[in-house]
């Protein structure tokens, strides 16, 4: 079910009005229960049984985990309790998520050893969000083992921590102690009508950002990444920063109406989302971009294999082993597996270099503390990043680098007098109500950066007729500018797919 759709209009009124009027309310677990499996059946009710699946896979080996008797008496066998509830969990993501693509790559090895041989292929839909909410059960077993949370008797309060809904298939990926902990006080969840304000507000503007926005810029992007090689270096430049402009805007948006959908049922979900393209270093852009996934892999894998607290060589494998996982976890394919590499080679880059950079300002005098600097550091990190995402977007590895040969040899910046923009699917009045929109943007991720709140906070802040004045304009731009219709191609949340 998409947030921007009208089954979510009336389904999220229904799911709000029935958690809050349910008694007595320490049942109302049940209640969002059944409105989180009716959220995912909207898509194939068949594939909710996978999410059942891992749901009770993780519940049961945990309840061995966390028993007295293995604790004390077995602990070897909580370590192989807790490696088939991990192996069992891949394994069901990798079937659905990688199989064809194992399949391929095994394909090219034979035929690289002189084999030939035609594989079967694996005809199999991936289920939307599969690797979120695997990935959010898998630690919620993890942090049991570790002993940083008690088990959860309940299997239906589980069951809602792997699927609440707001959440469910583009993440905040949640953590045990901080969703678990809120379900099992449910019945403490109070009507608060600044809390719901607050979070209506922050679902309002991931509408601005996804249907004014992202579903705008997307027509830039396809129009050029579908027939790059009739472009000319500026238009491939001005497609590369729409994708950054439109991956951003398409993925936060959702985190941002997930956090605001939660916050009106009085739950908090953890931010996911920090301006990341004012990071002055590919380090900072990784602790603002989807902070819930980082985390979740800087303490599932990155820490255990032993983190920075070792030598820099293994420091530096443990660097690029969490990155290029994080490239496979994003997708079935080279591209996204290179994404990682590159942003584990710049990391390491960066911290190898940081002695040297700091020698060279010493030695030159420069001014490390001012404006000027600053902004060199988060226009160099955006540039790397971007170029990092035609890596991403791009529909082969072949095409990415063919993509940035294009780029430095057919460079012609002349282009933009010819007003280029304008020739790569947006009209003039588009191309204005896209920079309007992207002024807003800015002001937004200025505030968040700078002043350390979200939009909606800042807007708390003001007096009640600017903050009617801010949230009508919102609606009205949401209304009249909005995506819609066959024209723009309005498109699922690009997060769905992973």
């Amino acid at each position: 079910m998409l947030f921007n759709s009208i089954h979510f209009l009336w389904f999220f009124p229904v799911a709000v009005l029935g958690f809050y009027l349910i008694h007595p309310k320490r049942i109302r677990y049940i209640w969002l229960l059944a409105c989180s499996y009716y959220f995912y059946m909207a898509w194939n009710p068949r594939y909710a049984l996978l999410m059942l699946a891992s749901t009770a896979i993780t519940y049961l080996g945990s309840l061995l985990i966390g028993g007295r008797t293995l604790s004390r008496a077995k602990p070897a066998l909580r370590k192989v309790t807790l490696a088939i509830v991990i192996a069992a969990n891949l394994a069901i993501l990798v079937y659905f998520k990688y199989s064809n693509f194992l399949l391929d790559e095994m394909g090219e090895l034979l035929s690289l050893a002189g084999v030939s041989m035609v594989l079967p292929t694996v005809d199999v839909i991936l289920p939307v969000g599969i690797s979120f909410y695997t990935f959010q059960a898998l630690s919620y077993s993890i942090d049991v083992y570790r002993g940083e949370v008690q088990v959860e008797r309940n299997f239906l309060k589980y069951a809602l921590f792997v699927s609440f809904f707001p959440q469910l298939v583009a993440g905040p990926i949640e953590r045990t102690s901080h969703l678990l902990s809120q379900i099992r006080t449910i019945e403490r969840r109070k009507i608060d009508p600044k809390g719901m304000y607050h979070g209506l507000l922050l679902m309002l503007w991931g509408l601005f950002l996804k249907m004014v926005i992202a579903d705008r810029i997307v027509v830039i992007v396809d129009t050029v990444f579908d027939r790059y090689y009739t472009y000319g270096g500026t238009a491939l430049i001005l497609a590369a920063l729409a994708f950054a402009i439109q991956i951003y805007c398409d993925f936060s948006s959702y985190s941002t109406i997930a956090i605001g959908a939660a916050e009106v049922l009085g739950f908090s979900l953890m931010e996911n989302f920090a301006a990341p393209y004012l990071a002055g270093s590919i380090k900072e852009f990784w602790s603002r971009w989807h902070i819930s996934l980082s985390t979740w892999f800087r303490d599932y894998l990155y820490i255990p294999l032993g983190g920075s607290r070792c030598s820099k060589l293994r420091h530096y494998r443990n660097l690029m082993i969490t990155f290029l996982v994080s490239g496979l976890w994003h997708g079935a394919s080279l591209n996204f597996i290179v994404w990682g590499g590159i942003h584990g080679v710049l990391q390491i880059a960066e911290n190898a270099l940081a002695p040297v950079v700091s020698k060279i300002n010493a030695r030159l005098s420069v001014k490390t503390d001012c404006f000027s600097y600053k902004a060199a550091r988060v226009v160099k990190t955006f540039v790397l990043v971007d170029l990092a995402w035609i890596f991403f977007r791009a529909p082969g590895l072949a095409v990415a680098v063919d993509y940035i040969r294009r780029i430095v040899l057919d460079f012609d910046p002349w282009a933009l007098s010819q007003e280029v923009i304008y020739t790569l699917g947006l009209n003039r009045r588009e191309v204005g109500v896209l920079f309007m929109a992207l002024l807003v943007l800015f002001i937004a991720d200025g505030l968040r950066y700078f002043k350390k709140q979200s939009i909606a906070d800042a807007l708390l802040n003001q007096n009640i007729p600017f903050q009617y004045i801010c949230v009508t304009l919102l609606v009205l731009s949401i209304f009249i500018f909005g995506a819609y219709g066959p024209a723009f191609d309005a498109q699922a949340f690009i997060y769905f797919q992973f």
